[in-house]
């Protein structure tokens, strides 16, 4: 079993890392690979299912909202950073875009349709 030592213990169950139809879409489809939350919802290593195709946890990392990209804002299924930030700032009434705000990026890989192996 994986040790997960430097992460901090789940604030939520990984199946609701990428629940937004169009995100999910967004990584059905190879676009999305990467999901920011404010807390930890998988470890590397772990797999979750969309629509019978499972994808893996392949890094998890604590950066700042200030330090993203428009690469990363693709990677999160958007097309540039304004895009992004202009959502978030949508899907979160009150919420004002801290650049310092930390939050954990799953990033994940698509590894088939089995919840085991790599096909």
């Amino acid at each position: 079993m994986p040790d997960h030592s430097d992460y901090p213990e789940k604030t939520c169950t990984l199946d609701r890392l990428v629940r937004q139809k169009k995100l999910v879409d967004a990584t059905l489809s190879g676009q999305k690979t990467e999901q920011r939350r404010d807390g930890v919802y998988g470890y590397p290593g772990e797999r979750f299912e969309l629509d019978g195709r499972y994808f893996e946890i392949v890094s998890l990392t604590h950066d700042r909202l200030g330090d993203m990209t428009d690469e990363e804002a693709r990677a999160e299924g958007f097309p540039d950073l304004e895009s992004y930030r202009a959502l978030i700032i949508r899907m979160h009434r009150g919420m004002e875009w801290d650049p310092e705000h930390l939050v954990w990026v799953h990033r994940f890989r698509e590894v088939g349709s089995s919840p085991t192996a790599s096909e």
